[in-house]
Parts: structure tokens; sequence; C-alpha cells
């Protein structure tokens, strides 16, 4: 008697979730050596440039090509990467941070939400590399995330944020919220518009971990300015127009494909 359906899909279905199982082992596994080495060769150098570089160069490509994914950069000739900089992207993955980790050509820090701090080793690394984070609802944490941001970005640091705010779900767009777009102002720093398209169907935000080889696309934008003729924008304004120019990248990435 033949099989059925649902037994042959049972089939199908094993060594993908023996390979996803491998790849989340891989994963862990990849990341904790990472971190540890990171954090010694802080320990020992007591400078962040090193271990940063490492992220780009060792950690962000070596858990790419472990999930499948093949990265395609588009733009970089757009920003003049010897001045700091404040990058606002699209967020639909966790895997978001290697890609725009291997993307980007400088040392890169992320704003991270403060639940992040509280994750064994992960939170330990982020404080030592001088990642930033953010507790929303709160106006005094506010204030000290701007201060923060402002030092790294005086001493020449590149920070990216997620103005989203959170994960989407649906690839759609949400709107982007303020607070990095006040410290921008206040710095007078370079903000650049950042898409990434096609890491939701390499590593979607819900369901657990489970991965599928494909691309991933790192869109660069022209940089907009955080003052114009009059003196510097509103936030909302400056918001508003770094909303309008990820969305145009990301549209001309459908348009392209």
């Amino acid at each position: 008697m033949p099989d059925s359906p649902a037994r042959e899909r049972d089939w199908t279905a094993l060594p993908w979730a023996l390979g996803n199982a491998a790849q989340f082992a891989f994963t862990l596994a990849w990341t904790a050596g990472g971190i540890c080495l990171a954090l010694t060769l802080y320990a020992l150098l007591r400078d962040r440039g090193l271990p940063l570089r490492m992220a780009s160069r060792c950690w962000a490509p070596g858990l790419l090509r472990g999930a499948g994914a093949r990265l395609r950069v588009e733009g970089l000739e757009r920003v003049d990467w010897t001045r700091p900089c404040i990058l606002v992207a699209n967020h639909q993955s966790t895997i978001d941070i290697c890609a725009l980790f291997r993307a980007v050509p400088v040392p890169l820090r992320f704003v991270l939400k403060q639940e992040m701090a509280r994750v064994p080793l992960v939170g330990r690394y982020a404080r030592a590399m001088g990642m930033v984070f953010v507790e929303r609802g709160e106006r005094r944490a506010a204030r000290g995330f701007l201060r923060q941001v402002d030092a790294l970005l005086r001493e020449g640091a590149s920070l990216c944020v997620f103005p989203e705010g959170t994960r989407s779900r649906d690839g759609a767009l949400a709107p982007f919220k303020g607070g990095a777009f006040q410290a921008a102002i206040d710095a007078g720093a370079q903000l650049v518009p950042v898409a990434l398209h096609g890491s939701g169907a390499v590593l979607p935000p819900d369901g657990g971990f489970r991965v599928r080889p494909g691309t991933i696309r790192v869109r660069f934008g022209a940089p907009l300015a955080a003052c114009g003729p009059q003196g510097p924008l509103d936030r909302q304004e400056l918001a508003a127009r770094a909303y309008h120019a990820v969305l145009d990248l990301l549209q001309e990435r459908r348009t392209a494909a």
C-alpha cells in the first residue's frame, strides 16, 4: 500500500528539521566562540577596533555562509565612510545585524533594546564594544541614550539604529520613532538610509529558528543632512525624510527584481 501524502511530508520534513537543528547549534557555538575571542582581545588590547572588525570579517560571514545566505551590497560609494554617521535601516530579521556588520566597511555599533543587556554573553559583549542600549518610555533613560550616542559620534564612530523599534512581521515598513534622529541633529551627524531586502525570508521573524537559503540585499542611500538652510531640522521632519528614503530604496529593489 503506497505511503499517504501526510507520511511523505513527514519524511520530507525530517532532513530539513535535522539540518535546521544543526544550523542552530552551529550558530550558538560560532557566536559564543566569537564573543569569547573578542572579549579576550579587548581585555588584552583595551581597544575595540580589532574585535569589531572580527565581527565584520569573521563572525558575520561565517553565520551568513552557514545559513546559505548570499549578500549583495549596493550604494557604498554614496557614503563618506571617513565621517561619523547614523545608519537608519528597516528591520526584518535578527540576521540583519550579520548583514550590516558585513556590509559596512568601518567598525559598526548598534542601538539595542535594553533587554539585550541581560542576555548571557551577548549583553557583556555589547557593553564592552560600546553598543548603546535604549529603554523605551523612560525620559531619564532617553537623555542618557542621547548623551551616549553624541559621545560616540563625536569620537568618529558609526552607529546603526532600527527606528521601527521592532522587526517587521510582514515586510511592511512601520513608522520611524524619533529618538535617534534627535541624536543626529544634536551631533550634526550624517544620516544614512539603509534598506534590507530578503533577510526575513532567510530567517523569518516568527516561528523560532527556521533558516532558508536566499539572497540578502543591503542598499545604501545618499546621506541626509540633519540641518537645513534655516538651521537644525525638527526631529519628526528628519524621521519622515529618512522613512521615505528607506521606503524609496525598498521600492527600487522590488522594481529591479
